[in-house]
């Protein structure tokens, strides 16, 4: 359950049934660990930075957890927070000397049934079309796509207009069915 307008620390006391700023931290981190990860990693697209960032989200999470207004709901906040942790991240001195490789593994494919084995190779080759995209393009698709925001959200995520969310999107989604074209012209 997200909430809005209602300061979020007390939503969180309510859930979790304490004032344990560690309680709640640890039942943020369980419902939105993955979520966090998963968008940290589609930014920098390194498990090893992924890692570190997420583990930088919780702790500005825990420092902000009782100064939290609630303008928007949980997820959303979260996913802000890891947006711009990781692209302070990336633009440490380290990281502009450095070229970011990653790959998406796909989870195990079931040997027992030959069309979930075709879907995932298929859902798997989207995304890989998608990570190659440009961040402005990859992010909208993720975060609609993935995370299933609203345009709303996805604006305040990434502090743009709702109308430029909607292009974007637009534009990424013809981007993928551009690379799609592309690579059956040069398989035929």
């Amino acid at each position: 359950m997200e909430t809005t307008g209602v300061h979020v620390f007390d939503y969180l006391k309510y859930i979790a049934e304490t004032t344990d700023q560690k309680v709640i931290l640890r039942n943020i981190m369980e419902t939105y660990g993955n979520d966090v990860w998963n968008y940290a990693f589609s930014i920098c697209r390194n498990k090893d930075a992924a890692d570190d960032i997420a583990q930088d989200t919780f702790l500005k999470v825990y420092r902000n957890l009782t100064t939290f207004r609630g303008e928007a709901a949980v997820k959303t906040w979260l996913l802000t927070i890891t947006r711009n942790t990781a692209y302070d991240y990336l633009r440490k001195a380290f990281w502009r000397k450095v070229t970011l490789v990653g790959f998406v593994q796909s989870g195990g494919i079931s040997s027992s049934a030959e069309t979930e084995a075709v879907e995932n190779l298929y859902a798997s080759e989207i995304w890989q079309k998608v990570l190659s995209l440009s961040p402005k393009y990859r992010e909208i698709l993720i975060l609609h796509a993935h995370y299933q925001m609203t345009t709303k959200e996805m604006a305040a995520i990434l502090a743009i207009s709702e109308g430029t969310v909607k292009s974007r999107l637009h534009h990424a989604r013809l981007k993928v069915l551009s690379l799609k074209e592309r690579e059956a012209l040069e398989h035929s």
